[in-house]
């Protein structure tokens, strides 16, 4: 698979068959991925990977947790500002609508919604989910390195013939996973991302992106 291929093929997938993925392959994964670039080299991202036992018991707590009504852990970074003014805000209504749409949703049914929601915190199935840390005290260049680790990671599983969902979902039961996963602290978990072999048989609709013309300028000959 050749780089343009794994681009244009990584999307968030919502679907894995339980089929397990092979510790090597993630270790190689991982390895190729430390070669991201940074600021200065200092590499911020601190990385947890989890599978078998641990990655269910953090499932079974995570949605229990949620399925229960128990209130959000308090944000430690702003997912999204208050008010997306245009055109981001039109692109996250559209998203929305899609997702949903592709469901068999209505916008109305809320507890429909709520449903699909829940199933962030079982990974949608995946066999392997890998958490993503970075330093309270760094900045944001370095939240930025952290972005192109995680886009390096995913296109990296997508040359082995696996999927993945980066999930900043997973930010809002932080400590429900820290109780699992005892990140030093100072840490603060910005995501989540469910790794596995897609299922077909569940469906999905693939988002469109905007007209080139209408986020890139290019100047000169």
């Amino acid at each position: 698979m050749d780089v343009y291929e794994a681009v244009t093929s990584r999307r968030s997938v919502r679907g894995f068959k339980d089929q397990p993925v092979a510790m090597e392959i993630l270790e190689r994964v991982l390895t190729a991925a430390a070669w991201s670039p940074s600021g200065s080299n200092i590499q911020p991202w601190n990385t947890y990977v989890m599978t078998g036992a641990p990655l269910t018991e953090l499932k079974t707590s995570a949605v229990e947790r949620v399925a229960h009504g128990e209130a959000w852990d308090e944000r430690q970074y702003e997912m999204y500002p208050s008010v997306l003014k245009p055109p981001y805000g039109e692109r996250r209504s559209a998203f929305g609508k899609e997702r949903y749409s592709a469901l068999g949703i209505a916008r109305e049914d809320w507890e429909a919604r709520q449903r699909a929601a829940i199933a962030n915190w079982n990974c949608f199935g995946a066999p392997a989910a890998l958490f993503c840390y970075i330093d309270r005290d760094l900045g944001l260049p370095q939240w930025a390195d952290v972005g192109m680790y995680l886009q390096t990671v995913m296109l990296l599983l997508r040359a082995e013939g696996l999927h993945s969902c980066p999930q900043m979902a997973w930010s809002q039961v932080r400590e429900t996973v820290a109780e699992v996963l005892s990140p030093p602290d100072g840490l603060i978990l910005f995501c989540g991302m469910s790794i596995g072999y897609e299922d077909p048989a569940v469906s999905y609709a693939r988002t469109g992106r905007a007209p080139l013309a209408e986020t890139v300028t290019f100047i000169g000959e």
